[in-house]
């Protein structure tokens, strides 16, 4: 759902007239063949309004019936996360011939379709939030077949493609800050991210494996004043800092990790995956898991 601030405090809303339905609706669009979600929410929400976003809060899935061109019956499966424009203007286009930008009571009245009062509703539980997301670093071999110093420990080949991964999808939440743990696995993890927003690779090593199983209420306190600088921040560290953040900072406010929790209550956190954890006022109010960085 893209959004800006409005003139009054509250957010402004877009809403698109599509003319082949007649109908107002928020911006969505299909994933490209190899596409990440992520990338292709930013990508069609350029396509159909005009504007460059940055993404926040997931706002949930939608599911109901379609007939295609060939008289099908299928599912259409929508997902949607909070857009906040950062820049661009309104071009009618095939698909879309007006925009409106509305505050939240007559985005509601002009809606055409119920359901995305859902996702309005969502929207605004929230409207405003500032994104840290948590990598884990990827693939570097095996930790036995390693003879030198651990720490220097280099990515595989599958951590490269990984590592270029995080380069291709974590600029859709907009960094302005890309830290890392202090080993070789984990800053050459987000190195090609940095790279291409052309920052450098800060050494946070407060926030590594040996430093959180030392004090884990010394690291939650770190990434407690990330949050309170409100810049987003994509931070690189390992198995057990990952995971144990995740964990701590969602019990202490209350946040259901959903998908993002095994069948076994574990905190999943796989090789070269993320959590993009939403903060408002200095707490956590959602977090997504986002088990690969590669398209789907």
């Amino acid at each position: 759902m893209l959004w800006r601030p409005g003139p009054d405090g509250r957010p402004e809303l877009a809403l698109v007239h599509r003319p082949r339905y007649d109908d107002w609706s928020l911006p969505k669009g299909k994933v490209d063949p190899g596409e990440h979600l992520l990338t292709c929410a930013v990508r069609e929400v350029e396509e159909e309004t005009g504007f460059t976003a940055v993404l926040g809060r997931p706002l949930g899935e939608q599911r109901y019936p379609v007939t295609t061109k060939h008289g099908d019956a299928v599912t259409k499966v929508v997902r949607y996360w909070a857009a906040r424009a950062t820049g661009g203007a309104f071009v009618p286009n095939e698909e879309v011939d007006e925009l409106a930008w509305l505050p939240p009571d007559q985005a509601a009245a002009r809606l055409s379709h119920d359901r995305d009062q859902d996702v309005l509703d969502a929207m605004l539980r929230h409207p405003d939030t500032m994104t840290i997301v948590l990598v884990r670093h990827a693939n570097a071999g095996s930790r036995a077949a390693w003879k030198a110093d651990d720490r220097l420990r280099p990515l595989d080949e599958t951590g490269k493609a990984q590592a270029a991964a995080t380069c291709a999808v974590l600029p859709v939440f907009g960094p302005e800050r890309v830290l890392s743990a202090d080993l070789v696995r984990c800053v050459d993890t987000v190195r090609p991210l940095a790279e291409k927003l052309r920052l450098p690779v800060l050494i946070e090593p407060a926030l590594c494996d040996d430093a959180y199983d030392e004090n884990d209420d010394r690291a939650v306190r770190r990434l407690d004043a990330l949050v309170a600088q409100g810049r987003p921040v994509v931070l690189c560290s390992q198995g057990d800092a990952v995971p144990g953040l995740v964990a701590r900072i969602a019990e202490r406010d209350g946040v259901d990790l959903g998908a993002g929790k095994s069948s076994g209550g574990k905190v999943e956190s796989s090789k070269g995956s993320a959590w993009a954890l939403s903060f408002a006022a200095g707490r956590l109010v959602d977090a997504e898991y986002v088990p690969r960085l590669s398209g789907t």
